[in-house]
């Protein structure tokens, strides 16, 4: 069989020797390789793919010590004899008397809606993909030698540790001496948790907070995980109107005891609540002894002049405060925070014992090494002065292109929300900017019921600045092919 065309794409974060490995182990796996075949020899294969032939020898040995391949001396490399033992299961429809899953499952949130975005999504020239990582701004170097200190033997006998419900001391520490202040908060290393990204702090919330049967209040259009999330636990969700000026404070939130919120920058129209609806939105909570949770997943990355976290102006103790690293670094990388009063970070931490006990203590140790010695800082004027860019361009382009589209009246951010005109569907838009190499994201997800006239966000963290123009003229000329 031939192994030509499995190298990887750039930035696919996948290496060539894993390609080629996963592609020995399918083919055993599949029966097109069978027990005692002889493979294809070396230097034969690295000039078929056209890599260095130490690659192919490398995952040659690799599938020996695995017990895939059998290596002969002077003779090659073979399918081992109990490789078929690797194929993988046909799944339960091909066993008489399988479990009929569907009527075992309490619960199934598969065909839910999800906010989505194709794993291919790099292949695609003009990714207005919100959330995506720029490649060529990450400091590399930087991180890797972050790492490398992270690996040394000191850190590996701390991280290496079974700690149960610990984070690390390290990276609270400096979240509580730099990130928290550069938003207005001050917090004592008690009133603080690493999470597995901000969507775990709201799932743990969403455990602890509301009664049965309670009402929770959820922005609409609003962060659809955050609406699913609260439509696990045992409350229900209210949908709370938005206006030009984010969350409306009003008979919409009479009764709730719990809502999740996104001042700084609205999810998904990223327009910012102003200082008097944050703090009518305060009082409300003291008159009706409610709680706020307050997402902040954009607070690091404001270009134009930044209001403080809601959560700087809680003098009761109400806002409960939920931050990212995900648009910073990566993520990937997994790596959130809660920020409350102490006796509820102690319940959460209790919780989160129960689910996975910490978070990954090497990627903690690795971030606060990365944030100690300045490296995040000058990360954010970097990722700050590009995103400004890119979106003072695609506002630009989008006035002269697409002036028939609604933009929400944001001021910034790493996304723009439009909503179409009247006559434009907004799946057929999808599939015809698709078909031009343009991807966006639908904002159907983002609404508790579908709205009339349908919206989209456009996201600005992974598009070149020099592709913008281009990937307009195209979404312009899709939209005029449907009208």
């Amino acid at each position: 069989m031939s192994f030509a065309g499995i190298v990887p794409p750039p930035g696919s974060g996948t290496t060539i020797q894993a390609a080629l490995r996963q592609s020995i182990i399918t083919a055993i796996a599949d029966g097109r390789l069978a027990p005692g075949q002889r493979m294809p020899p070396s230097r034969a294969l690295a000039e078929q793919m056209g890599v260095a032939r130490n690659t192919v020898i490398a995952v040659y040995d690799d599938l020996v010590a695995r017990g895939f391949l059998v290596s002969i001396e002077r003779r090659g490399y073979f399918v081992g004899d109990g490789a078929e033992a690797a194929a993988p299961d046909d799944g339960p429809a091909a066993t008489a008397g399988a479990v009929d899953w569907s009527r075992h499952l309490a619960l199934s949130t598969a065909g839910w809606r999800n906010i989505t975005k194709p794993a291919d999504w790099q292949r695609y020239p003009y990714p207005f993909i919100y959330g995506q990582v720029d490649a060529e701004l990450f400091p590399i170097a930087a991180w890797r030698a972050c790492s490398r200190d992270a690996l040394g033997r000191s850190a590996v006998n701390y991280w290496a540790a079974d700690y149960a419900m610990g984070d690390d001391p390290m990276l609270v520490e400096q979240i509580c001496r730099h990130l928290l202040p550069a938003r207005g908060i001050l917090a004592r290393p008690d009133e603080v948790l690493i999470t597995l990204g901000s969507q775990q702090g709201l799932y743990l919330l969403s455990q602890l907070l509301p009664r049965s049967g309670e009402e929770v209040g959820i922005e609409d259009p609003g962060y659809a995980d955050a609406r699913n999330i609260f439509a696990l636990s045992r409350g229900r969700v209210r949908p709370l109107p938005v206006d030009d000026e984010g969350l409306v404070i009003g008979p919409a939130l009479d009764g709730l005891r719990l809502a999740v919120v996104t001042p700084s920058y609205h999810c998904p129209t990223m327009v910012t609540m102003p200082a008097s609806r944050r703090q009518a939105l305060l009082d409300w909570a003291d008159g009706a002894d409610a709680v706020l949770v307050e997402d902040d997943y954009e607070g690091e990355m404001r270009f134009e002049t930044a209001l403080p976290a809601l959560k700087s102006l809680d003098v009761h103790g109400r806002v409960i405060y939920l931050g990212t690293l995900s648009k910073v670094l990566a993520p990937g990388v997994r790596i959130g925070y809660m920020v409350g009063p102490a006796p509820l970070i102690a319940e959460a931490r209790a919780l989160r014992r129960l689910m996975h006990r910490s978070a990954p203590l090497n990627n903690q140790r690795t971030a606060a090494i990365f944030l100690a010695e300045g490296h995040a800082q000058g990360l954010v004027k970097s990722l700050r002065a590009a995103i400004r860019g890119r979106w003072e361009q695609v506002c630009a382009a989008l006035g002269r292109d697409l002036p028939g589209f609604t933009r929400s009246p944001s001021q910034g951010g790493s996304s723009v929300w439009l909503t179409c005109p009247a006559g434009i569907d907004g799946r057929a838009l999808y599939e015809a900017a698709g078909r031009d190499g343009v991807l966006f994201e639908p904002g159907d997800p983002f609404f508790h019921d579908p709205p009339a006239r349908p919206s989209f966000r456009l996201g600005l963290s992974s598009i070149p600045e020099e592709r913008i123009e281009e990937g307009i003229r195209r979404l312009a000329a899709a939209a005029a092919r449907l009208s």
